[in-house]
């Protein structure tokens, strides 16, 4: 089930995904929120910062700085989450993700929810787009992202 304040989140982690293209770096976002409280936001900076651990969702995660506890928390992605950052939401056990796009990349939704958690594709339009969009545009960026 998605609330209101979920719809503004997703489109958030759009916006964020949105910056790091305009950026030059690969287009994903996140959010992290408690309820229809914002906690932080992040993109993508590998490329910026040429960090190869600066994913999206580690860069949301930095940004909140240290929480007593993420078992009440949801991250909002742009896009599914890689290895790296599935296994972070569940060291954290953040009991809810939410993907704009499972469809361009994707694969340890399982893995998250054989881990307990609750998995939520969203299918967004405008982050289908803009993801396909960089693959076309820049295949050996995307593949050195996703080590191919």
């Amino acid at each position: 089930m998605l609330h209101d304040f979920d719809r503004d989140f997703i489109e958030r982690a759009f916006a964020q995904a949105k910056k790091s293209y305009d950026e030059g770096g690969l287009p994903i976002g996140s959010v992290l929120a408690r309820g229809s409280e914002l906690i932080s936001e992040g993109h993508n900076q590998r490329v910026q910062n040429g960090d190869p651990i600066a994913h999206g969702e580690m860069d949301c995660l930095r940004k909140a700085g240290r929480q007593k506890s993420y078992r009440d928390l949801t991250l909002y992605t742009s896009l599914s989450p890689c290895m790296m950052c599935s296994g972070t939401i569940v060291q954290f056990k953040i009991p809810r993700v939410i993907i704009n796009d499972t469809q361009n990349f994707g694969g340890n939704e399982d893995f998250l929810r054989e881990r307990g958690v609750n998995v939520i594709d969203v299918a967004h339009p405008a982050s289908l787009e803009l993801m396909a969009r960089f693959i076309r545009e820049k295949p050996e960026l995307w593949n050195e992202d996703i080590m191919e």
